[in-house]
């Protein structure tokens, strides 16, 4: 999906890039195939979108012309209601129209981000965003200026209009945060300029960065790339873990300085919109565009620090199960019961993920068979291609899936997770019109994580193996601590940092260790060796770029806990409420909507029941364990 809001630029698609939940290519070798080597049944079908990059080029002049017509509104908006709804029928067509084009060029960017002609269409697509941004920018500055008793009242009685009913009522509540029609174009002007920290780390990270090479387990020579690291760290042998270890992070420590400097800009920009928006914080301003209030955000830290020592408790045991005298970090990955020695095709990963989501009832699982089967999803990993895994889309096609198919059992977790994504897109745009077709991120976490719950409990209900079962409980609990525990670390170390620069204190390397250094020691522990290298993870982390985003793993898994349980224990009810959450796209605020399906996360019960999970299980497998 592509992540927008309206009237505003788009931005990259979000890529799963959780340290503890990164997967990329199933690949073999000791080197990364080329993008022409892939088996086109594994590339994901980008002429669905563009038969040819000259249809791209047509509809690129096409939103040219469109931006042009529609600045001729501008200054007209309070004329007549009629006005106001032809400018936003426009603006719509024509944001579907832009979204398209830039989807399409950054996918086939993706494809192989070394690729100059696809760098370019993608630097020519986000111009163009620029340009459309700008030419819509006046949009909610004239409706804010309408007197609002008149709004109010023409859309209750126009039907055209009263689409657009939540869409305008959301601008009012934000009313005061909203600048003249000069300066909201100057903001969208600046919008490209203002990207460049993270336009920066993303090709940096995606494109130029090199880890050099270590010994597998047979002593073979082997590249070490993002996609293989956390595979490494799987190794059973702890040389291969710890050199991986060493070698990743020698890599970004070489250029701390450099990265140190990119994420503090991006901070200062989150500080500068803040401002000139009149926020009290940057945090407020981000959750703001939810109607989330920041006890929300700080609710979810605090909970998740009073049960730290769960995490505690999971750390002592996983330092038994591996009957280490020293657990290092390079040591939390590694599975501390057998894992299956054989890898899972993608084929039986299919299957698997479809039995697993069986409990949402025969509907759904048409048209998840459908997406499988019709090029929505880029499987293996490649030469140059984009790292980890996400869902996007434009409005006005399917969505699409980005894997690096590994064969493991959490690749086909992210298999489950990234269709959660783009079944929720899919239903979404086939019931909402354009302008509800940006659903929040907040909610989005969890349709992808609601998937991931059920195929969870589905593979604990048809395992026999009690070694397989206490395998699967650790990989739960796995998840937990990936995306409840540590998103939420990351959360506390965003907020830290932002309030940092916010209060005009000075951060550079030395400071960000320090700083995720501390936090690390406190959430995992006396009992774990807190290695130098971690220091440097704060660098490598994407998330960062999209500030004060990972807080929606951590309340998503609550959430999808939740709503997995009353699909499984309710049945039809459930499945009826949580998928009119899929269809409703952005037609109400993101906790409205989960309210609806059964969660309320303004207060702290879902987040503890989740806790409650993770020690259910932690009791469990501390039994399995001898």
């Amino acid at each position: 999906m592509l992540w927008k809001a309206k009237g505003q630029t788009a931005i990259h698609p979000m890529v799963r890039k959780s340290p503890d939940q990164e997967r990329s290519g199933f690949v073999t070798g000791k080197k990364l195939p080329a993008r022409d080597e892939i088996d086109a049944r594994y590339k994901w079908r980008l002429e669905d979108i563009y038969a040819s990059d000259d249809k791209w080029e047509e509809d690129f002049a096409k939103v040219q012309q469109m931006s042009g017509k529609i600045a001729t509104f501008k200054g007209r908006l309070a004329e007549s209601m009629e006005m106001l709804l032809e400018c936003l029928r426009l603006s719509d067509e024509m944001q579907a129209l832009a979204d398209k084009v830039f989807a399409y060029a950054r996918m086939r960017r993706d494809e192989n981000n070394a690729e100059p002609k696809y760098q370019s269409l993608t630097d020519r697509a986000v111009m163009l965003l620029t340009e459309v941004s700008a030419s819509t920018s006046f949009i909610d500055p004239e409706i804010i200026s309408i007197d609002e008793d008149l709004l109010k009242k023409s859309i209750g009685e126009m039907e055209g209009l009263s689409l657009y009913k939540h869409w305008i009522y959301d601008i009012l509540r934000q009313k005061r945060h909203y600048l003249s029609d000069r300066e909201e174009r100057l903001l969208a002007l600046a919008d490209e300029v203002m990207d460049a920290p993270s336009d920066i780390f993303s090709m940096f990270n995606d494109a130029d960065i090199r880890f050099g090479t270590i010994k597998d387990e047979n002593g073979d020579e082997v590249e070490v790339t993002k996609g293989r690291y956390i595979k490494f760290l799987e190794s059973k042998d702890r040389r291969v873990r710890k050199d991986a270890f060493h070698t990743l992070y020698s890599s970004y420590k070489a250029m701390r300085n450099t990265l140190s400097s990119s994420l503090s800009s991006n901070i200062k920009r989150n500080k500068f919109y803040a401002g000139v928006r009149s926020y009290e914080s940057s945090l407020h301003a981000s959750l703001d565009k939810d109607n989330v209030p920041v006890e929300v955000y700080d609710n979810l830290i605090d909970t998740v620090n009073k049960n730290l020592p769960l995490m505690h408790r999971y750390v002592r045991l996983r330092k038994k199960a591996l009957k280490l005298d020293e657990l290092h970090m390079y040591d939390l990955y590694v599975p501390i019961v057998e894992q299956p020695s054989r890898q899972i095709s993608y084929e039986e990963a299919l299957e698997t993920v479809k039995n697993g989501l069986a409990a949402l009832g025969c509907s759904y699982i048409e048209d998840l068979t459908k997406a499988f089967n019709s090029g929505w999803i880029d499987v293996y990993e490649n030469q140059g291609k984009t790292s980890g895994a996400y869902s996007w889309g434009p409005y006005l096609t399917h969505p699409y899936v980005l894997l690096n198919y590994q064969g493991t059992i959490n690749d086909v977790f992210t298999l489950a997770h990234e269709m959660g994504h783009a079944l929720h897109s899919y239903y979404t745009n086939k019931t909402q019109p354009y302008v509800y077709s940006d659903y929040k991120i907040f909610v989005a976490e969890v349709a992808s994580t609601v998937n991931e719950s059920l195929l969870m409990d589905y593979l604990l209900s048809v395992t026999t193996d009690s070694n397989e079962r206490a395998y699967l409980l650790n990989h739960w609990l796995e998840q937990f601590r990936g995306t409840l525990f540590r998103q939420t670390m990351f959360a506390e170390f965003e907020k830290i940092t932002h309030e940092m620069i916010e209060k005009g204190e000075a951060l550079n390397a030395d400071e960000y260790c320090r700083i995720y250094r501390g936090l690390n020691e406190k959430y995992f522990g006396p009992e774990v060796v807190i290695d130098d290298d971690i220091d440097m993870e704060w660098a490598r982390i994407p998330h960062f770029y999209r500030s004060f985003y990972v807080y929606k793993y951590a309340t998503g898994i609550s959430a999808a806990v939740s709503l997995s349980r009353q699909i499984l224990d309710d049945g039809v009810p459930a499945i009826d409420r949580y998928l009119e959450l899929l269809k409703s796209g952005g037609s109400d605020y993101p906790l409205e909507l989960l309210k609806k399906a059964g969660v309320d996360l303004t207060v702290p019960r879902p987040i503890e029941d989740a806790l409650k999970t993770f020690e259910k299980v932690l009791d469990e497998l501390e039994k399995m364990v001898v």
